[in-house]
């Protein structure tokens, strides 16, 4: 049966080219309705995308014959990825492809905010000369702060230095040494917001930095401060952000993404601030990076579809690992997120996995990166790492991967050790799976039982009678159901592990340590969501 490739939006032409020399049958159909292409894609092994179409259930449905769905870009919003997951069908993006163009936009944004270009450049197509009013400002001398240290604020930073700023940032989770090979100074984000003359922002979107500027952070900044944000939208409020705009709270800003792309009827208001440059998403939108990321998906899909090998992928092939493994690989992927939820805000300087028992004769690494994608996705965002660039985005952040096996295995026939190492802290925990179930069976000198799925409270608490039954109450009053409740002690320490079926707010924690004591520290992990 001939392989057949959709391209269902528009695909730069080296890219086109790369799949039609492939020898497999493409299709170049840009702008299909879901209905047309739900009625055409069970011809299809392959489906190349952009950000138009959208991969819901029902398009995954409709494709009887497809295998992979391959995304010319970062984000993978418009893919349901754990549909995709549970048809079999793999789903790779180009996560890489765009970094310089989104940093050079940056750069590009703060300079035309700073010398305010395209308000001067309309004043002059309106036919007038006004010199004064578009005064601007030098950027030498002057203290840039970049919130998100990653591969694109780094990239920024190296650029910036030729203007003669000073650069600080805010990056709770890069080592100060990585930082430091890119001149800045890590510091908090208080100090990034008080002190800053210029802001950009470079974080993916995550529950803890939806909204992370708000009115509040923007009265702390400088009145002569000016914020870029070519990352998210989201990050900051932008109902807050036309207040500080439209109050002359600061002195402007450069947005080149929004909550809701195309602008919603109510963030048109943004548009009549005469301080706010403002850009359609144009952040991979060059030539370079359009070509790269349609080059780097043509050839991941082709090299899957010939050689059955896998590149940027984004979920793990089910049918391609190790029957002896497989059983482990959601075990490792939650256990790295576990790790770094229960780490705190402290960098991750070292994770080391141990093997125990018949699992250190198997062949481990595919587990070790997915490890690796469990506990990056809450720092870079999901859809940034996956099993082809983990280790570089680790490494990217200062971490050190360490991989030991050992035919010990005390309490099971197969079981995972993993330590973080933060600094001067150390946290060990322990996991094994029982058919396709992974459990959590040990933290640091605790030994327990308990399944890994959905949400789970930690509570370590000095052992005394009634406070499993106060926290029990606790949330039982706030409508949380709990599913399953352990409890292990070390002396009279205990540790009580709750799994239950709601999301856990930080008031319901604070009053968890309130009822279980000062040094309880209550915490929450969603081990599914991550």
């Amino acid at each position: 049966m001939t392989v057949k490739i959709l391209v269902s939006d528009s695909l730069d032409e080296e890219g086109l080219e790369i799949l039609q020399r492939s020898g497999f049958q493409v299709d170049d159909k840009p702008g299909l309705t879901e209905d047309r292409l739900c009625e055409i894609i069970g011809d299809y092994d392959c489906l190349v995308i952009r950000s138009g179409t959208k991969v819901n259930k029902k398009v995954l449905d409709a494709g009887k014959r497809l295998k992979v769905v391959g995304r010319a870009g970062v984000g993978v919003d418009n893919i349901d990825i754990p549909y995709a997951t549970e048809k079999g069908i793999l789903v790779m993006n180009t996560p890489s492809s765009n970094i310089l163009s989104a940093a050079e936009h940056s750069c590009a944004m703060l300079l035309s905010l700073s010398r305010n270009i395209p308000f001067a450049h309309e004043s002059m197509h309106r036919g007038e000369w006004n010199r004064s009013k578009y005064t601007g400002v030098e950027m030498n001398g002057k203290v840039l702060g970049i919130v998100g240290v990653g591969r694109v604020g780094g990239e920024v930073a190296k650029r910036i230095r030729a203007f003669n700023m000073t650069v600080i940032g805010y990056d709770p989770y890069l080592p100060k040494e990585v930082a430091d090979q890119v001149g800045v100074r890590l510091t908090t984000l208080e100090e990034v917001i008080t002190t800053a003359d210029f802001m950009t922002i470079h974080t993916p979107l995550l529950p803890e930095t939806r909204n992370m500027i708000g009115l509040k952070q923007f009265k702390m900044m400088k009145p002569n401060a000016r914020i870029a944000n070519v990352a998210r939208g989201g990050i900051v409020n932008e109902d807050d952000l036309y207040t500080a705009l439209k109050e002359k709270v600061i002195a402007g800003a450069a947005f080149d993404v929004w909550c809701n792309e195309p602008l919603s009827e109510d963030e048109k208001k943004l548009l009549e601030l005469d301080n706010l440059v403002t850009t359609p998403h144009l952040g991979a939108s060059t030539v370079e990076a359009q070509e790269r990321v349609a080059v780097d998906i043509a050839n991941a899909v082709i090299l899957y579809l010939r050689d059955n090998v896998i590149t940027n992928a984004i979920n793990a092939p089910r049918g391609k690992l190790d029957p002896e493994t497989e059983n482990f690989m959601p075990l490792v992927e939650r256990m790295g997120s576990f790790l770094h939820q229960i780490n705190g805000s402290a960098p991750i300087q070292e994770l080391e996995i141990t093997y125990c028992g018949e699992l250190a004769s198997k062949q481990t690494k595919m587990l070790t990166l997915n490890a690796v994608i469990g506990l990056m996705n809450n720092i870079v965002g999901k859809g940034n790492v996956n099993l082809i660039n983990a280790l570089a985005v680790a490494k990217a952040k200062g971490l050190s991967i360490k991989e030991s096996s050992t035919d010990r295995s005390e309490d099971y026939s197969n079981m995972v050790e993993m330590k973080a190492v933060s600094g001067k802290k150390t946290t060990l925990i322990r996991g094994t799976a029982f058919g396709e179930k992974p459990r959590l069976v040990g933290l640091n000198e605790y030994s327990f039982d308990i399944p890994m799925d959905g949400d789970l409270i930690m509570v370590k608490y000095e052992d005394a009678p009634g406070i499993i039954g106060k926290v029990g109450s606790l949330l039982g009053e706030a409508g949380v159901n709990i599913a399953q409740m352990t409890v292990a002690r070390d002396g009279s320490k205990a540790l009580m592990i709750l799994t239950v079926d709601q999301h856990v707010s930080a008031e319901i924690l604070s009053r968890i340590t309130a009822v279980a004591g000062p040094d309880s520290g209550a915490r929450f992990a969603d081990l599914v969501e991550g």
